[in-house]
Parts: C-alpha cells; sequence; structure tokens
C-alpha cells in the first residue's frame, strides 16, 4: 500500500519565488502587490525587497498586517502567510547594516550576484527597503 504524502503549504511557501503580497489601504481595502518571496522556515520569517514610496511600503509603515500567497506553477495548490512585518531601510551606506540586509535577502532568494559592489549602489540609489514578515499562520491546500 502507498501512501500519498501529505501537502504541506510550508513546502509550496518555502519553493516559490512569485507571490503577491496583500497590505492594508487607508480605507481598509485590500492592496495586492506581486514580489519575489524568500521563506526562511527556520526563522520564520518571509523577506521581500521593495522601494519606499510604493504603497505597500507605506502601507505597512502605518498598518504592519500583511498576507503573502503563493500558487504551485500548475495551479492546483496554494499556500498563504500571515503575519506582522517590520521594514529595515533605505540605508545611505553602500556597506551599511540596511543594505547588509538585502545583500542577505538576495541570496536567499536567488544566490550569489555578479557584481556585489554594482547591487549595493544600486540599492541605495534605489532606496530599496528589506520587508520583513514575521509568519503567524501558514494554510493552504492542494486540491490536486
Amino acid at each position: 500500500m502507498t501512501t500519498t504524502p501529505r501537502f504541506d503549504p510550508r513546502v509550496l511557501l518555502a519553493e516559490s519565488r512569485l507571490g503577491v503580497l496583500a497590505t492594508i489601504k487607508s480605507d481598509g481595502r485590500p492592496q495586492l502587490s506581486p514580489v519575489m518571496p524568500a521563506y526562511d522556515p527556520e526563522a520564520g520569517v518571509i523577506r521581500v525587497s521593495t522601494r519606499e514610496g510604493l504603497a505597500k511600503t507605506a502601507n505597512l509603515r502605518r498598518d504592519p498586517r500583511a498576507a503573502l500567497e503563493v500558487t504551485a506553477p500548475d495551479g492546483r495548490s496554494w499556500a498563504t502567510a500571515e503575519g506582522v512585518a517590520t521594514l529595515t531601510g533605505p540605508g545611505a551606506d553602500p556597506h551599511g547594516p540596511e543594505v547588509e540586509a538585502l545583500v542577505e535577502y538576495y541570496r536567499a532568494a536567488a544566490g550569489e550576484h555578479p557584481d556585489w559592489d554594482e547591487y549595493r549602489s544600486t540599492m541605495v540609489s534605489d532606496r530599496r527597503v528589506l520587508l520583513t514578515i514575521t509568519v503567524e499562520r501558514v494554510y493552504g491546500a492542494d486540491i490536486g
């Protein structure tokens, strides 16, 4: 007798590099943004690089509640993580702690960058911010 492995939404969350981030607008409606998440199950956090001045950043500075949804490539399973976000940055120093946090995010999400000096400079000039969601709840379904 063979058993089917039980679906774990955390596995899908860890494997996904494209998701939809939901934040809360000032009028209470959701604001949705496509993002490239990096889930660290051991730390219980999701990290996303964004920019200062965008709607999601402004929304999270006002109300830090967030949700992230990811879907399997075949569309037959999904996972949602909910939690409270903190924002780090933007940084003014390419070697400061704010940019170092973005370097760690990049390595987790994409591996090594071909030119770290260029990356660091771009993080400062683009006013990049690291969004970190402390995951409080994960749920999902496999409809396969």
